[in-house]
């Protein structure tokens, strides 16, 4: 499988998403920056954290009009597994594949913590394989990653199960209902603010995200035996 992780003025998770791919994961992945107008040839697509275009504006708010966002949003509807964390969760939520928009935090401080969460849906593409209710800790780094969605959108979000991650015991930064992370409609897009590409060996103090790159390869590679 060959993944992408998408450059934008600001990233600075790329580097670590890179490595968790290539060296913990073993599977095949490039940088593709910002300016790039083709995302053919990759099989998963990775949005990184960091200050796209130093947080102007809204956090993701210039990075969602990038030239290589078009071809994201192509790959979303294609169905092409699309991951954004953090910065990358910002900027999918303003380019639309996610509903919902992103919040200062609670106490208007940024937080740099591990912390711990509950997996709330094992069926998606990226968590199948964890077990349902399992706690597993990832660590978080921002200042706005308040989640915020109108009464319809939540509703929305639970009759379909597409809350995918919720803070388990302590909700750091206020998000509603203690969304972590969600998928679309569809399934093929997570966004969330923990880092899971920064807990992928004991010696980062957790290896619990390296499951979920681990369920969107064991789930890509299924698909593509069954479409071939």
């Amino acid at each position: 499988m060959k993944f992408a992780v998408i450059v934008f003025p600001g990233s600075n998770c790329d580097i670590d998403m890179f490595h968790a791919i290539q060296d913990e994961l073993g599977e095949e992945v490039e940088y593709v920056p910002h300016t790039a107008d083709s995302l053919e040839g990759f099989d998963g697509i990775l949005l990184p954290g960091g200050f796209s275009y130093g947080d102007y504006l809204r956090t993701g708010a210039i990075a969602r009009f990038s030239k290589i966002m078009a071809e994201v949003v192509k790959a979303s509807a294609a169905g092409v597994p699309i991951l954004g964390v953090c910065n990358g969760f910002q900027i999918l939520l303003e380019a639309g594949l996610l509903p919902g928009a992103m919040r200062k935090n609670r106490d208007l401080a940024f937080i740099c913590k591990q912390t711990q969460l509950k997996v709330e849906n094992n069926t998606t593409m990226f968590t199948t394989s964890y077990e349902k209710g399992e706690t597993i800790t990832l660590p978080i780094a921002h200042g706005e990653g308040n989640y915020y969605c109108d009464e319809e959108t939540l509703s929305q979000l639970k009759e379909n199960n597409q809350i995918a991650f919720t803070y388990d015991v302590d909700n750091p930064n206020g998000s509603l209902e203690n969304i972590a992370g969600i998928v679309n409609e569809n399934g093929n897009v997570l966004g969330m603010m923990p880092h899971p590409e920064r807990a992928v060996d004991r010696l980062l103090g957790s290896e619990d995200g390296l499951k979920l790159f681990q369920s969107i390869v064991r789930n890509w590679r299924e698909s593509y035996v069954v479409n071939a």
